[in-house]
């Protein structure tokens, strides 16, 4: 893991230090932002609005927006079909990393509740002296065995599909910080609050 992250910090220094890789042409942007087979998406998936977020499982912010904003989104927005949303993988560091991989091990059905868990306990792992100790109490928690969480850390594959997911994001979507969102294609800006992506939201369904 040590030489994936290396490459991925080298990879992000350079990015920073190159305008030409901030915006991708616009048919690459689309191709970035396909939704794929290892996609997880929460509401219906047929819904006409897409909510494309990426997030690091160890940010302060993707906290805030998964358990202060995401369920007032939900209620009003998600359960009724309108929108789905679809997080990526970003992490920010090694500890991220790990959580990301716990949450991708997880059945499709719980990826949610894993990432809704990861976010709630974020200040019990993701500053423990032992994260990766902490992360295997909460997958036991959500009905992992020791077994499942050590080959799942271990997976070399899984590693390497979400440290791509990074890449992907920074090369072609100009993302550099997180949470970044994209509505149906386009950038989402300014403070991710309930009442700006109300009222993003609630012009989008009129039109």
């Amino acid at each position: 893991m040590r030489e994936i992250w290396l490459a991925l910090a080298v990879f992000a220094s350079l990015a920073a230090a190159s305008p030409a890789i901030a915006q991708a042409p616009p048919g690459k942007e689309a191709a970035a932002l396909a939704v794929t087979g290892d996609d997880r998406i929460l509401g219906n998936k047929d819904a006409p609005i897409t909510i494309v977020e990426y997030a690091s499982l160890t940010c302060p912010h993707c906290m805030h927006f998964d358990t202060e904003v995401l369920p007032k989104l939900k209620s009003k927005w998600i359960d009724s079909g309108k929108v789905r949303l679809i997080l990526r993988d970003y992490p920010l560091d090694a500890v991220a990393l790990k959580a990301e991989m716990v949450a991708r091990c997880a059945p499709p059905a719980k990826f949610y509740p894993f990432i809704n868990a990861l976010f709630e306990n974020q200040e019990k792992w993701a500053t423990a002296k032992d994260p990766q100790a902490e992360l295997q109490k909460l997958a036991m928690l959500g009905g992992m065995t020791p077994k499942q969480f050590s080959d799942c850390v271990a997976d070399k594959a899984l590693e390497t599909k979400i440290v791509n997911s990074r890449l992907t994001a920074s090369k072609e979507l100009g993302v550099n910080s997180t949470p970044t969102f994209f509505v149906n294609g386009t950038k989402f800006e300014g403070a991710p609050t309930e009442e700006a992506f109300d009222e993003l939201l609630s012009k989008m369904t009129a039109k």
